[in-house]
Protein backbone atom coordinates (compact mmCIF):
# COMPACT_ATOMS: atom_id res chain seq x y z
CA UNK A 1 0.00 0.00 0.00
CA UNK A 2 0.98 3.42 -1.00
CA UNK A 3 -0.39 6.36 0.60
CA UNK A 4 0.39 9.75 -0.51
CA UNK A 5 -1.45 13.23 1.44
CA UNK A 6 -0.98 16.11 -1.19
CA UNK A 7 -1.43 19.78 0.34
CA UNK A 8 -1.60 23.11 -1.31
CA UNK A 9 -2.27 26.17 0.51
CA UNK A 10 -3.56 29.92 -1.68
CA UNK A 11 -5.91 31.13 0.52
CA UNK A 12 -4.87 32.33 3.85
CA UNK A 13 -7.22 34.44 6.02
CA UNK A 14 -4.65 36.80 7.92
CA UNK A 15 -1.46 36.06 5.91
CA UNK A 16 -0.74 36.87 2.28
CA UNK A 17 -2.84 34.92 -0.14
CA UNK A 18 -0.73 32.38 -2.72
CA UNK A 19 -1.53 32.02 -6.42
CA UNK A 20 0.50 28.55 -7.33
CA UNK A 21 0.33 26.19 -4.29
CA UNK A 22 -3.01 24.81 -5.49
CA UNK A 23 -1.70 24.12 -9.28
CA UNK A 24 0.97 22.69 -7.66
CA UNK A 25 -0.65 20.17 -5.18
CA UNK A 26 -2.75 19.12 -8.19
CA UNK A 27 0.29 18.62 -10.35
CA UNK A 28 1.96 16.57 -7.81
CA UNK A 29 -0.90 14.62 -7.66
CA UNK A 30 -1.38 13.69 -11.91
CA UNK A 31 2.38 12.86 -11.92
CA UNK A 32 2.73 10.56 -8.61
CA UNK A 33 -0.90 9.04 -9.15
CA UNK A 34 -0.03 6.23 -11.80
CA UNK A 35 3.09 5.17 -13.52
CA UNK A 36 3.94 6.01 -17.37
CA UNK A 37 2.47 2.71 -18.33
CA UNK A 38 -0.47 3.37 -16.77
CA UNK A 39 -0.10 1.45 -13.82
CA UNK A 40 -1.39 2.43 -10.49
CA UNK A 41 1.21 3.77 -8.40
CA UNK A 42 -0.05 5.84 -5.07
CA UNK A 43 -3.65 4.63 -5.89
CA UNK A 44 -6.44 7.62 -4.43
CA UNK A 45 -3.88 10.17 -3.14
CA UNK A 46 -5.72 12.42 -0.90
CA UNK A 47 -5.84 16.08 -1.86
CA UNK A 48 -6.16 18.78 0.31
CA UNK A 49 -6.42 22.73 -0.86
CA UNK A 50 -7.32 25.91 0.69
CA UNK A 51 -8.55 28.03 -2.36
CA UNK A 52 -10.81 30.80 -0.64
CA UNK A 53 -12.70 31.44 2.67
CA UNK A 54 -15.43 28.71 1.60
CA UNK A 55 -12.76 26.56 1.55
CA UNK A 56 -10.13 26.51 3.06
CA UNK A 57 -7.12 23.93 5.34
CA UNK A 58 -7.61 24.82 9.26
CA UNK A 59 -4.47 23.68 11.04
CA UNK A 60 -6.32 21.37 12.74
CA UNK A 61 -7.57 19.07 9.90
CA UNK A 62 -4.30 19.56 8.57
CA UNK A 63 -2.49 17.86 11.88
CA UNK A 64 -5.75 15.15 11.47
CA UNK A 65 -4.43 14.47 7.83
CA UNK A 66 -1.09 14.34 8.78
CA UNK A 67 -1.85 11.97 11.41
CA UNK A 68 -3.86 9.45 9.56
CA UNK A 69 -1.09 9.44 6.83
CA UNK A 70 1.49 8.19 8.94
CA UNK A 71 -0.72 5.58 11.18
CA UNK A 72 -0.48 2.41 9.40
CA UNK A 73 2.17 0.12 8.06
CA UNK A 74 2.08 1.08 4.18
CA UNK A 75 5.21 0.37 2.33
CA UNK A 76 5.16 4.10 1.34
CA UNK A 77 3.58 7.08 2.97
CA UNK A 78 4.40 10.46 1.08
CA UNK A 79 3.34 13.99 2.59
CA UNK A 80 3.38 17.08 0.19
CA UNK A 81 2.80 20.37 1.20
CA UNK A 82 2.90 23.99 -0.39
CA UNK A 83 1.52 26.95 1.18
CA UNK A 84 3.45 29.47 3.39
CA UNK A 85 6.79 28.25 6.06
CA UNK A 86 7.44 29.87 9.14
CA UNK A 87 10.65 29.71 11.37
CA UNK A 88 11.35 31.16 14.75
CA UNK A 89 14.26 30.29 17.08
CA UNK A 90 11.70 27.41 18.79
CA UNK A 91 11.34 25.87 15.07
CA UNK A 92 9.81 26.07 11.52
CA UNK A 93 6.16 25.70 10.88
CA UNK A 94 3.81 24.99 8.12
CA UNK A 95 0.70 27.93 8.14
CA UNK A 96 -2.78 26.34 7.44
CA UNK A 97 -5.58 28.69 6.40
CA UNK A 98 -6.21 29.97 9.61
CA UNK A 99 -2.71 30.90 10.90
CA UNK A 100 -2.27 34.26 12.16
CA UNK A 101 1.32 34.86 12.89
CA UNK A 102 2.74 31.72 11.72
CA UNK A 103 3.75 30.61 14.81
CA UNK A 104 0.71 29.33 15.59
CA UNK A 105 0.36 26.73 12.29
CA UNK A 106 1.34 22.92 12.06
CA UNK A 107 4.72 23.01 13.95
CA UNK A 108 7.35 21.19 11.35
CA UNK A 109 8.54 19.11 15.05
CA UNK A 110 5.31 17.65 15.29
CA UNK A 111 5.48 16.53 11.54
CA UNK A 112 8.46 14.80 12.29
CA UNK A 113 7.12 13.19 15.54
CA UNK A 114 4.20 11.33 13.56
CA UNK A 115 6.94 10.86 10.94
CA UNK A 116 10.01 8.97 13.10
CA UNK A 117 6.99 6.76 14.86
CA UNK A 118 5.03 6.05 11.97
CA UNK A 119 5.29 2.42 11.16
CA UNK A 120 5.25 2.52 7.30
CA UNK A 121 8.26 1.31 6.08
CA UNK A 122 9.07 4.62 3.89
CA UNK A 123 8.28 8.00 5.09
CA UNK A 124 8.26 10.79 2.57
CA UNK A 125 8.24 14.47 3.36
CA UNK A 126 8.15 17.22 0.91
CA UNK A 127 8.13 20.80 1.22
CA UNK A 128 7.68 23.75 -0.96
CA UNK A 129 7.51 26.16 1.57
CA UNK A 130 9.58 28.99 2.82
CA UNK A 131 12.51 27.99 5.66
CA UNK A 132 11.27 24.36 5.07
CA UNK A 133 15.17 23.05 5.67
CA UNK A 134 15.05 23.42 9.07
CA UNK A 135 12.42 20.52 9.00
CA UNK A 136 14.03 17.34 11.07
CA UNK A 137 16.98 19.35 12.79
CA UNK A 138 16.45 19.26 16.79
CA UNK A 139 15.37 22.74 18.02
CA UNK A 140 18.57 23.65 20.47
CA UNK A 141 20.96 22.09 18.23
CA UNK A 142 21.25 23.95 15.03
CA UNK A 143 22.40 21.87 12.00
CA UNK A 144 21.88 18.47 14.13
CA UNK A 145 19.03 16.73 12.22
CA UNK A 146 16.88 13.64 14.80
CA UNK A 147 15.48 11.37 11.18
CA UNK A 148 14.40 7.78 12.10
CA UNK A 149 15.11 5.03 10.03
CA UNK A 150 13.48 4.80 6.90
CA UNK A 151 12.72 8.99 6.75
CA UNK A 152 13.52 10.74 3.92
CA UNK A 153 13.12 14.92 3.50
CA UNK A 154 12.89 16.88 0.25
CA UNK A 155 12.72 20.61 0.65
CA UNK A 156 12.32 23.69 -1.43
CA UNK A 157 14.90 25.81 0.41
CA UNK A 158 17.18 26.10 3.13
CA UNK A 159 16.25 27.54 6.50
CA UNK A 160 17.87 30.81 6.15
CA UNK A 161 15.68 30.98 2.52
CA UNK A 162 12.36 31.50 0.95
CA UNK A 163 10.75 29.46 -2.09
CA UNK A 164 9.76 30.95 -4.58
CA UNK A 165 7.54 30.74 -7.65
CA UNK A 166 8.21 30.56 -11.28
CA UNK A 167 7.86 33.79 -13.43
CA UNK A 168 4.27 35.09 -13.66
CA UNK A 169 3.07 32.91 -11.04
CA UNK A 170 1.30 29.97 -11.09
CA UNK A 171 3.63 27.63 -10.08
CA UNK A 172 6.37 27.19 -7.35
CA UNK A 173 9.85 26.80 -9.17
CA UNK A 174 10.89 23.49 -6.42
CA UNK A 175 7.52 21.76 -7.30
CA UNK A 176 7.54 22.40 -11.36
CA UNK A 177 11.43 20.91 -10.99
CA UNK A 178 10.04 17.83 -8.63
CA UNK A 179 7.36 17.39 -11.21
CA UNK A 180 9.55 17.13 -14.10
CA UNK A 181 12.04 14.93 -11.95
CA UNK A 182 8.86 12.49 -11.20
CA UNK A 183 7.87 12.16 -15.12
CA UNK A 184 11.20 11.28 -16.38
CA UNK A 185 13.94 13.34 -15.98
CA UNK A 186 15.05 12.14 -12.99
CA UNK A 187 14.51 8.22 -13.58
CA UNK A 188 17.18 5.87 -13.99
CA UNK A 189 17.92 2.83 -17.28
CA UNK A 190 15.37 0.88 -15.72
CA UNK A 191 12.85 3.46 -15.01
CA UNK A 192 12.98 3.97 -11.53
CA UNK A 193 12.57 7.58 -9.84
CA UNK A 194 14.24 7.85 -6.68
CA UNK A 195 14.39 10.28 -3.97
CA UNK A 196 18.20 10.83 -4.16
CA UNK A 197 17.54 11.00 -7.88
CA UNK A 198 14.65 13.82 -7.68
CA UNK A 199 17.18 15.51 -5.37
CA UNK A 200 19.93 15.73 -8.06
CA UNK A 201 17.77 16.41 -10.91
CA UNK A 202 16.61 19.23 -8.62
CA UNK A 203 20.09 20.36 -7.18
CA UNK A 204 21.64 20.59 -11.01
CA UNK A 205 18.61 22.61 -12.18
CA UNK A 206 18.47 25.37 -9.58
CA UNK A 207 22.50 26.02 -9.52
CA UNK A 208 24.45 27.53 -6.73
CA UNK A 209 22.80 31.31 -6.43
CA UNK A 210 19.11 30.13 -6.51
CA UNK A 211 17.15 28.69 -3.57
CA UNK A 212 18.35 25.73 -2.40
CA UNK A 213 16.89 22.54 -1.70
CA UNK A 214 17.83 20.51 1.25
CA UNK A 215 17.83 16.85 1.40
CA UNK A 216 17.89 14.25 4.31
CA UNK A 217 17.92 11.35 4.35
CA UNK A 218 18.17 7.96 7.06
CA UNK A 219 17.32 4.85 4.80
CA UNK A 220 19.14 1.71 4.04
CA UNK A 221 18.06 2.09 0.28
CA UNK A 222 16.07 4.09 -1.96
CA UNK A 223 13.02 3.26 -2.67
CA UNK A 224 10.64 3.82 -6.04
CA UNK A 225 8.45 6.78 -6.16
CA UNK A 226 7.65 6.11 -9.28
CA UNK A 227 8.51 4.19 -12.51
CA UNK A 228 9.26 5.97 -15.71
CA UNK A 229 9.65 4.35 -19.42
CA UNK A 230 12.93 3.43 -19.65
CA UNK A 231 15.13 5.03 -21.95
CA UNK A 232 16.41 1.28 -23.02
CA UNK A 233 14.41 -2.45 -22.82
CA UNK A 234 15.11 -4.42 -20.10
CA UNK A 235 16.02 -7.04 -22.38
CA UNK A 236 18.47 -4.54 -23.98
CA UNK A 237 19.80 -3.83 -20.77
CA UNK A 238 20.58 -7.67 -19.27
CA UNK A 239 22.29 -8.42 -22.44
CA UNK A 240 24.86 -6.30 -21.92
CA UNK A 241 27.20 -8.77 -20.39
CA UNK A 242 26.50 -11.07 -23.78
CA UNK A 243 28.04 -8.59 -26.09
CA UNK A 244 30.92 -7.57 -23.49
CA UNK A 245 31.90 -10.69 -21.48
CA UNK A 246 34.14 -8.56 -19.26
CA UNK A 247 33.85 -4.89 -17.88
CA UNK A 248 36.85 -4.34 -19.96
CA UNK A 249 36.41 -6.26 -22.76
CA UNK A 250 37.23 -4.04 -26.22
CA UNK A 251 34.40 -5.25 -28.62
CA UNK A 252 35.90 -5.84 -32.42
CA UNK A 253 34.18 -3.97 -35.11
CA UNK A 254 34.41 -3.95 -39.18
CA UNK A 255 32.29 -2.48 -41.76
CA UNK A 256 29.91 -5.78 -41.91
CA UNK A 257 28.39 -4.30 -38.85
CA UNK A 258 27.91 -1.10 -40.57
CA UNK A 259 24.81 -0.18 -43.81
CA UNK A 260 25.00 3.16 -44.23
CA UNK A 261 27.74 3.51 -46.56
CA UNK A 262 28.80 5.74 -49.68
CA UNK A 263 28.33 4.63 -53.13
CA UNK A 264 32.14 4.23 -53.62
CA UNK A 265 32.09 2.11 -50.49
CA UNK A 266 29.49 -0.10 -51.70
CA UNK A 267 31.57 -0.58 -55.00
CA UNK A 268 34.33 -1.34 -53.31
CA UNK A 269 35.17 -4.67 -52.91
CA UNK A 270 37.40 -5.03 -50.34
CA UNK A 271 34.61 -3.99 -47.99
CA UNK A 272 32.95 -6.57 -46.50
CA UNK A 273 29.27 -6.67 -46.77
CA UNK A 274 26.75 -5.77 -44.15
CA UNK A 275 26.04 -8.81 -41.84
CA UNK A 276 22.56 -9.05 -40.92
CA UNK A 277 23.78 -10.66 -37.55
CA UNK A 278 26.80 -7.94 -36.97
CA UNK A 279 23.84 -5.15 -38.09
CA UNK A 280 21.51 -6.77 -35.65
CA UNK A 281 24.26 -6.45 -32.98
CA UNK A 282 25.45 -3.21 -34.19
CA UNK A 283 21.52 -1.84 -34.10
CA UNK A 284 22.18 -2.66 -30.26
CA UNK A 285 25.23 -1.04 -29.52
CA UNK A 286 23.53 2.21 -31.00
CA UNK A 287 21.15 1.60 -28.41
CA UNK A 288 23.98 1.42 -25.52
CA UNK A 289 25.98 4.87 -27.08
CA UNK A 290 22.66 6.89 -26.72
CA UNK A 291 22.64 6.35 -23.06
CA UNK A 292 26.37 6.56 -22.28
CA UNK A 293 26.74 2.48 -21.68
CA UNK A 294 29.47 2.11 -24.69
CA UNK A 295 31.61 4.44 -26.64
CA UNK A 296 33.68 4.18 -29.90
CA UNK A 297 38.18 3.70 -29.27
CA UNK A 298 39.50 5.87 -31.36
CA UNK A 299 36.85 6.83 -33.39
CA UNK A 300 34.16 10.03 -33.21
CA UNK A 301 31.66 8.03 -33.76
CA UNK A 302 30.55 4.51 -33.92
CA UNK A 303 29.69 4.85 -37.96
CA UNK A 304 33.49 5.74 -38.09
CA UNK A 305 34.48 2.76 -35.65
CA UNK A 306 32.95 0.32 -37.60
CA UNK A 307 34.52 1.44 -41.38
CA UNK A 308 37.65 1.86 -39.90
CA UNK A 309 37.31 -2.15 -37.98
CA UNK A 310 37.87 -0.04 -34.46
CA UNK A 311 36.62 -1.36 -31.26
CA UNK A 312 33.85 -0.35 -29.41
CA UNK A 313 34.09 -0.62 -25.07
CA UNK A 314 31.98 0.50 -21.74
CA UNK A 315 31.93 3.80 -20.28
CA UNK A 316 32.02 3.95 -16.70
CA UNK A 317 28.12 3.62 -16.88
CA UNK A 318 28.11 1.11 -19.08
CA UNK A 319 30.65 -0.79 -16.52
CA UNK A 320 28.25 0.03 -13.47
CA UNK A 321 25.25 -1.69 -15.04
CA UNK A 322 27.36 -4.46 -16.04
CA UNK A 323 28.01 -5.29 -12.31
CA UNK A 324 24.63 -4.94 -11.47
CA UNK A 325 23.73 -7.25 -14.66
CA UNK A 326 26.55 -9.78 -13.74
CA UNK A 327 25.19 -10.06 -9.89
CA UNK A 328 21.64 -10.43 -11.40
CA UNK A 329 20.29 -7.11 -9.82
CA UNK A 330 18.68 -6.14 -12.70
Amino acid sequence: MRKALIVGIDYYENLQCLTGCVNDAFAVKAAIERNSDGTLNFASPQVITGTSAAQNVAKRGLKEAVRELFVDGSEIALFYFAGHGYIEDTGGFLCASDSETGDDGLALSEVMTLANSSPARNKVIILDSCHSGVVGDRAMSAGLAEISDGVTILTASTAGQYSFETPGGGAGVFTSLFVDALNGAAANLVGDITPGSVYAHIDQSLGPWAQRPVFKTNVKTFVSLRKAEPPISLADLQALNEYFPAPDHNLELDPSFEPERSAEQKEDSSIPSPDPVNMATFATLQKYVKVNLVRPVDAPHMWHAAMQSKTCELTVLGQHYWALVDKGLI
